[in-house]
């Protein structure tokens, strides 16, 4: 697996990464989203440089020019509900992307992950790009994965969180292929007794949304 640590290099996105840790300022979910929204348009940019390109000539008002696009097609599919405000980031930057949604609950009292819901264009051949704020134990996102691998394949895929722990990771190389990309905007020091990352930011998901039954 080939892994991006974002943060690794310091920029802006440490201090969108520090707000959302921020006790104070996650109770206001409006900014906790926005803040999500700026790590997924910084993400994607960094993403962006790995892609296919192709030339291409440019009518101006005064001549041509000739210039780099983005020759892959892009579909992004991000988890519900928590990677909804980090999809929008995404799209800022991947405008012309296709879009797909799905669903990953853990059942009450196992550790079955039921993928229930599922609403994506095909990404036959296609660049895809899945989207997660939090990658914990890692089992959400293989089962996920396993789910559309089930009648598609991509021509590429990049995984995108914001936060990991190093047991999604090393969860990740023991069970996807190799040649997946894993973006990681942070990483942190490990899960605690309950599968919660350490020192993480919380349920991304009530942060954002509210907290639900």
């Amino acid at each position: 697996m080939h892994i991006h640590y974002i943060s690794d290099q310091n920029s802006i996105l440490n201090h969108f990464l520090a707000q959302l840790r921020d006790v104070n300022v996650q109770k206001d979910s409006m900014r906790f989203r926005k803040n999500m929204e700026r790590i997924g348009e910084i993400m994607a940019y960094e993403l962006s440089k790995k892609l296919s390109f192709k030339t291409a000539s440019i009518t101006t008002p005064l001549g041509t020019k000739d210039t780099m696009l983005i020759k892959d097609e892009v579909v992004l599919c991000s988890i519900l509900r928590a990677g909804l405000a980090l999809h929008t980031g995404f799209m800022s930057f991947f405008d012309e992307a296709e879009n797909g949604f799905v669903s990953a609950a853990r059942t009450h009292g196992a550790s079955e992950i039921l993928v229930e819901y599922q609403a994506a264009p095909s990404f036959e051949g296609k660049c895809l790009l899945l989207l997660d704020p939090m990658l914990a134990t890692g089992h959400s996102m293989v089962a996920v994965i396993n789910q559309l691998m089930k009648k598609e394949q991509p021509k590429e895929m990049h995984i995108c969180v914001v936060i990991a722990a190093p047991e999604g990771i090393e969860y990740l190389k023991k069970h996807l292929p190799e040649n997946i990309h894993l973006w990681v905007a942070s990483l942190d020091d490990c899960l605690n007794e309950h599968k919660y990352i350490i020192p993480g930011i919380g349920d991304a998901g009530d942060l954002a949304y509210g907290e639900k039954l």
